[in-house]
């Protein structure tokens, strides 16, 4: 499974960005997508997850009500809208592919990776 994220940006306080992951490679049916996200100095955390098949999700508390994880089956590609941005926000943002089929918010269960896209929000 191959992961290509995109999308981030500058973007001042209360704004938004939507980053895009591509995913290749073989059927999804059982996988979960996550995003995680890493800031300077700080550990790689949780950020949001969603079930390719059924489309559930599952937010980290610090972006709930902000952030909305979706997936376009055709496309193969999973989405994270980002709303009302802080600067807390700012990190390097990754996507995650787990086949165990269970939302997990380990980053350690996530098997495929893809490339980081730098998110800066500026206050």
């Amino acid at each position: 499974v191959q992961l290509q994220a995109y999308g981030g940006g500058l973007v001042q306080a209360g704004g938004s960005l939507r980053l895009s992951c591509a995913v290749s490679g073989r059927s999804l049916s059982r996988y979960v997508l996550g995003w995680f996200r890493q800031a300077p100095g700080k550990e790689r955390e949780f950020v949001a997850a969603i079930r390719w098949s059924g489309g559930s999700t599952y937010y980290a508390d610090s972006v709930k009500g902000r952030f909305t994880a979706s997936r376009d089956n055709a496309k193969n590609t999973v989405y994270l809208q980002m709303n009302s941005l802080k600067p807390e926000d700012t990190a390097v943002y990754y996507c995650a592919a787990d086949s165990q089929g269970a939302i997990v918010l380990m980053s350690s269960e996530y098997d495929y990776w893809g490339q980081g896209t730098q998110v800066t929000v500026s206050s």
